[in-house]
Formats: C-alpha cells, sequence, structure tokens
C-alpha cells in the first residue's frame, strides 16, 4: 500500500515528502525544483542520465530541476523515502555564499555517506517538529546543505538547451505566461522560429520527451506548487489550464501518487 505525504516546512522555498511506495512508479518526468531523496528502508530503481540505477537504504538521490527521470520499487515490499523539494533560487544562494558562483551541479547522484544522510535526516524531522524555534529552522537548512554543496557540489557554466532561436528556459517561461491557455505546437514552434516538425524532433532530442509531455507536467508541477501556497484545488485547475476539475483531479493523483485536496 503508498503512504504519501507531501507538505510545507517552516521555510517557504522547502517543502518535505514522506512516502512508501509500494505499486506506485512514476513515469518519466522531470520537476522544477531540487529533489533530495533519503532512502530510509527497502530499494528504488530508477532511470536517469541514460540508464538504470539502484539506491538502497542510507543513500541519498539528488535530482535537480529539468532531469529526466523516472522510479519505482526494485523490490515488492516497496521502499520508504523522506525528501527535500527545494526550489533552485534558494539552493541557488547557497552555492554563491558558499563559492560566489551560483551556477553549480552534482556531479553524483547517488551519495553514500552516513554522516550526511544522518543530519539531513535529522533535519526533515527538525522542520516538522512544532517544539524547534523558528530560528533554528531558518538557520539548520542552511548548516546542512552547506555541507552538501561543499563536500558534492561543482561549479559549473550555467546550462542551455537551444531550440532554434529560443532556449528551454525561455520556451518555459513562455509557456509559464500561458499555462491558462491553449498552447499549440505551431505557436511553439513560431516562437523559436522552427517548423512544427523540427521543433518536435529537437525537442524530444534535447528533454526525452514530447512537448506535449512536458507541457503536462509542467502544469502539474505548477498545481503542486499553487497547492502548496494555499490555493483551492478549483482555483488551482483553472489556472493551469484544466477545465474539467475530475479530470485535473485524475491527472494529479496519477502524477504524485495523492489527491489535491490531501496537499498540506
Amino acid at each position: 500500500m503508498n503512504k504519501i505525504s507531501h507538505r510545507k516546512s517552516p521555510i517557504d522555498d522547502i517543502s518535505l515528502i514522506d512516502a512508501h511506495y509500494q505499486n506506485f512508479a512514476f513515469k518519466r518526468h522531470y520537476h522544477l525544483d531540487y529533489h533530495l531523496g533519503l532512502i530510509t528502508q527497502g530499494q528504488q530503481q530508477y532511470y536517469y542520465n541514460g540508464s538504470k540505477h539502484i539506491a538502497g537504504a542510507g543513500q541519498l538521490v539528488i535530482m535537480p530541476p529539468d532531469e529526466i527521470h523516472d522510479g519505482q520499487a526494485k523490490e515488492q515490499s516497496g521502499y520508504q523515502v523522506k525528501v527535500f523539494s527545494i526550489t533552485p533560487d534558494w539552493l541557488n544562494q547557497q552555492a554563491d555564499d558558499v563559492s560566489g558562483k551560483n551556477h553549480f551541479c552534482f556531479p553524483q547522484h547517488n551519495i553514500a555517506d552516513h554522516a550526511l544522510f544522518q543530519q539531513l535526516t535529522w533535519l526533515h524531522q527538525q522542520l516538522d517538529n512544532p517544539l524547534v524555534s523558528q530560528l533554528a529552522k531558518d538557520t539548520l537548512p542552511i548548516e546542512s546543505f552547506s555541507y552538501l554543496l561543499t563536500h558534492y557540489g561543482q561549479v559549473r557554466e550555467a546550462n542551455v538547451t537551444p531550440l532554434g532561436s529560443k532556449d528551454l528556459h525561455q520556451l518555459r517561461d513562455y509557456v509559464m505566461a500561458h499555462l491558462d491557455q491553449k498552447i499549440s505546437l505551431e505557436q511553439l514552434a513560431g516562437l523559436c522560429d522552427l517548423s512544427p516538425s523540427q521543433l518536435l524532433r529537437q525537442f524530444k532530442k534535447a528533454t526525452g520527451m514530447t512537448p506535449y509531455a512536458w507541457l503536462a507536467r509542467l502544469r502539474l508541477e505548477h498545481a503542486m506548487a499553487l497547492l502548496k501556497a494555499g490555493f483551492s484545488s478549483t482555483e488551482v485547475a483553472y489556472h493551469v489550464g484544466f477545465y474539467d476539475q475530475a479530470h485535473f483531479t485524475h491527472a494529479f493523483k496519477q502524477t504524485f501518487g495523492v489527491a489535491p485536496s490531501h496537499i498540506k
């Protein structure tokens, strides 16, 4: 049986997930935030960067924004995981404070570091603890993620994915500004000064997804952020381009494993 809890932390830029995934499998997708998963029990298998990987108890899995991956249990008993969902702006600021540059990457996406694992597991628990002061909750993530950045982060040049006359970030900015509207392949191709077939080929080669699947995920990722910000499910469905509440609820649950009404 799957048990999944999504909730905000006392820090606006960090959300928390506790989950036991048994028969729920994530199809290939991406996130807008960094997802840092602490496997506390069982094993997760996942596709990332062109190949399959396995992470077991005591390992940290890092999924940067926009990176295509999937995920499912390796064994019938499933796996348990604690996840930090962190906005790129917040983590970029920590990287800038540490290195003076906010463009960075994690060469290792699967980390076995017992001390770091214990530190981040404890942090996850502390952010949920009502007896911990707000000052402590403001301070502890900076300390913990500074350690992660200095030991496992690496400064890199800004990543740009060209698509005709635009790049993927520019395309996403346009789509985010029009999420409540119908968006056609012809529109996106015109924006990039490409034909529809050219954009389709370039987009699939660059992202591993069709523009339609990418847009569908973008809508649901933004829906998750709006729900955590306190908007009602009805408001969110409209804002991200779903005109049928039942269709939105079904798509959301298929994607995240929980109904919109369960997001805190």
